[in-house]
């Protein structure tokens, strides 16, 4: 079994590698000095697709490498931050991935994006494991696609999510998270872990208001999790809330369908979620963790590698905060680089 230890910091532990800025593109292009992964980008168009996750059709779309087709191809699932919808991040790492010779689906969770279930934005846990395990069986019939090398990538609040499905789910034979968080924790103990878990108290007193308000047949507000303004964003959450509503809410990374905010029921259906427990039933499936040197969610990461028991490497991209990873082609393509010699090393014929 593979040491479990507690660093004093997060950079104070082994199996760290450090990656030099490169790819530089201020334009957001790809375009930079670097002949690198994110360079080499060109135009793939997905094909929509939908498929059924436990009673809710979800809404994907799907990157095929260009082949001859004679040869069944490795696949991903990839599955996008909280709030979040496939035409964003989860979009932009399904492509890049593809253009690296995977076959890769992007999704909307259930009651988010495109995808149907009713109440719409809600964040339930169990049904985001079982979306992600949902898409493994949707590429496990695919004619291009070997069912027996299959693989996950979750980013942001899908990093934990990708954890627990690898752990319950065998047909899974390696993960990968970038800027993973464990979103139960993100919510009771805020981006940096510093916050007071009692103030969860209040937000679980709304959700037992809302509840009771559904049963009278009322319509609850919902959570908002922007402010109005960049400035308020930066007041209350400081320059991850800044970077948070600039991804979201600004032209940088907006889309009409990612969530702005939460069914109050979410919060309930957090409370109890843990990312970490069920990571050791991985076992010998290898794993990697990806999170930027700023980020001051990257002690999720931290914690999620030390429960890991098998195979497993961290990567600090470094310069990179939480929300860069997510568009940045300087941050994001060191990400895929490495993802590419992960899935390529992992997924590869037995």
């Amino acid at each position: 079994m593979a040491q479990i230890f507690t660093p004093q910091r997060v950079d104070d532990f082994p199996g760290c590698v450090s990656l030099r800025e490169w790819c530089s593109s201020p334009d957001g292009s790809g375009r930079g000095q670097s002949d690198g992964i994110a360079n080499r980008r060109t135009l793939m168009d997905p094909t929509p697709v939908s498929y059924d996750s436990a009673g809710i059709t979800l809404a994907g779309h799907l990157y095929t490498p260009a082949s001859d087709g004679s040869a069944l191809l490795p696949a991903l699932v990839v599955g996008h931050p909280g709030s979040g919808v496939k035409e964003q991040a989860a979009g932009l790492y399904a492509r890049l991935l593809a253009e690296e010779g995977f076959v890769t689906l992007a999704y909307d969770s259930a009651f988010q994006g495109e995808s149907s279930g009713q109440p719409r934005d809600l964040e339930d846990p169990a049904h985001r494991i079982e979306d992600m395990k949902a898409g493994v069986s949707f590429l496990s019939t695919h004619k291009r696609v070997d069912p027996d090398r299959i693989g996950i990538l979750g980013i942001c609040a899908s990093g934990g999510y990708s954890l627990v499905t690898a752990a319950t789910d065998h047909r899974i034979r390696a993960v990968a998270t970038v800027s993973g968080v464990d979103i139960a924790r993100h919510f009771r103990l805020g981006p940096d872990g510093t916050a007071d878990p009692a103030a969860y108290q209040s937000l679980l007193d709304r959700a037992a208001a809302a509840r009771t308000e559904r049963a009278y047949g009322g319509k609850p507000e919902s959570m908002r999790l922007f402010p109005d303004t960049i400035e308020q964003a930066r007041a209350h959450g400081g320059e991850y809330g800044a970077e948070g509503f600039e991804y979201y809410c600004t032209p940088r990374g907006q889309h009409p369908r990612s969530a702005k905010v939460l069914d109050w029921t979410s919060i309930d259906k957090l409370a109890t979620f843990d990312a970490y427990s069920p990571i050791p039933m991985i076992g010998q499936r290898p794993a990697m963790i990806i999170a930027g040197r700023r980020a001051v969610t990257s002690w999720m990461s931290v914690a999620a590698f030390q429960h890991l028991v098998g195979p497993k490497a961290f990567h600090w991209i470094d310069g990179a905060s939480h929300n860069d990873l997510y568009d940045k082609p300087e941050y994001v393509g060191p990400a895929v680089e490495l993802l590419t010699g992960f899935y390529r090393e992992n997924l590869a014929s037995r």
